[in-house]
């Protein structure tokens, strides 16, 4: 199997796992799943990891987002269709909106002055469009240091 044909089976099978049960899977997880070697898999993760696709903890081999789900909980958890996920960031929020049919709810809280937030969307849509999201780093420095921003 070549590399880009591993790597586009793990990045499913991991994308599906954190659907599934709203947590990433390991590497042996993936492994086993997809029936190559653990090497491989791990191959395939820091692949993806050097990509963008996924970020890993510092060090090791377990997944903290595999964009735009966050691994840990973060100020953006997101409800679709009865399962809660968490975004790394507003935008990675409405993007886990997004990625499950465009239905769902975040419940954050206001950067500014910290009153709590509910962003609810149908279809694709804001129910309400009243307040600003504030990105307080360029998006062209996102990847400096991804888990900050």
């Amino acid at each position: 199997m070549s590399h880009d044909d591993l790597d586009r089976d793990v990045r499913r099978y991991v994308f599906q796992h954190f659907l599934e049960t709203a947590l990433p899977p390991t590497d042996e997880q993936t492994s086993s799943a997809i029936g190559v070697s653990l090497s491989e898999a791990t191959g395939a993760y820091r692949r993806l990891a050097a990509s963008r696709v996924l970020v890993l903890e510092p060090g090791t081999l377990d997944i903290r987002m595999a964009n735009p789900l966050s691994a840990v909980p973060t100020g953006f958890p997101v409800l679709v269709e009865g399962k809660q996920f968490f975004g790394a960031c507003a935008w990675d929020a409405l993007g886990v909106v997004a990625m499950l049919g465009g239905t769902g709810v975040i419940k954050t809280s206001c950067g500014c002055c910290g009153e709590p937030m509910t962003l609810e969307l149908a279809d694709s849509k804001l129910r309400s469009t009243e307040g600003v999201v504030h990105f307080a780093v360029p998006v062209a420095h996102w990847w400096d240091d991804i888990v900050y921003t």
